[in-house]
């Protein structure tokens, strides 16, 4: 993401390749990314309107849709719309957003559809393979800028933290925490800690079986109704 996409130490493989619907209103974009993305990813659609966008997910029901923010068609709902359009698919197939845009609305709109993860279109093709990895995997992908927008409007709500939960945390656990839920990569957190990245692995898994949550998604959830970001 303008500062992190990648889970940093690179994409991690699956058993089976991820299969990607590309949506998006410029054919030239659509090209480009396909030719950016690892061998590994396989793009088994493409869509350039909400209409479209729509017949080809529920067609092809891929794991991961590279989604537009902004396009034609529909109820002038854009990227929103083709996510309202396929809620029934939401446990199986996730949505990252990928823009020009990187104003706040514009995030926070789309994840409130139900969008996992927001990148803008600056990403290079290492790093959005890597997002569209973390994405099939489970994980929320934002750069912490951009994530902050969405714990701002998401962690409004006040809520006690139990000191108890704190406590099972040692300090370094407590940065690493921070820095993970804000959407930093492994790699960034060993940069800014100046640790290892598999140091930084050994304390993300701590911090996940102490506080008993399973992906970094739920940390971030975590995290932010806390008010710990």
């Amino acid at each position: 993401m303008n500062t992190t996409q990648g889970a940093g130490t690179g994409p991690v493989r699956q058993a089976t390749p991820v299969r990607v619907v590309i949506v998006d209103d410029h054919a030239i974009f659509r090209s480009g990314l396909k030719a950016d993305l690892d061998p590994s990813i396989h793009v088994v659609g493409e869509a350039a309107t909400v209409e479209q966008a729509i017949d080809v997910i529920a067609r092809e029901r891929p794991e991961v849709v590279l989604l537009d923010v902004h396009l034609p068609g529909g109820l002038g709902g854009g990227g929103r719309e083709v996510i309202a359009g396929s809620a029934a698919l939401l446990s199986s197939t996730r949505f990252l957003a990928l823009s020009v845009s990187d104003a706040a609305e514009d995030v926070v709109a789309v994840i409130r559809a139900g969008a996992r993860g927001y990148v803008t279109k600056t990403i290079s093709g290492k790093e959005i393979t890597d997002a569209v990895y973390r994405v099939a995997g489970g994980d929320a992908v934002f750069s912490p800028r951009l994530a902050g927008f969405v714990l701002d409007a998401f962690g409004t709500a006040p809520a006690d933290i139990a000191d108890d939960e704190l406590d099972r945390l040692s300090a370094r656990e407590l940065e690493v925490m921070r820095l993970i839920a804000r959407g930093y990569s492994y790699k960034e957190v060993a940069k800014e800690l100046f640790i290892s990245i598999k140091t930084v692995e050994t304390h993300v898994s701590a911090v996940l079986r102490k506080l008993q949550l399973s992906s970094r998604h739920e940390l971030t959830k975590w995290a932010a109704e806390r008010r710990l970001l």
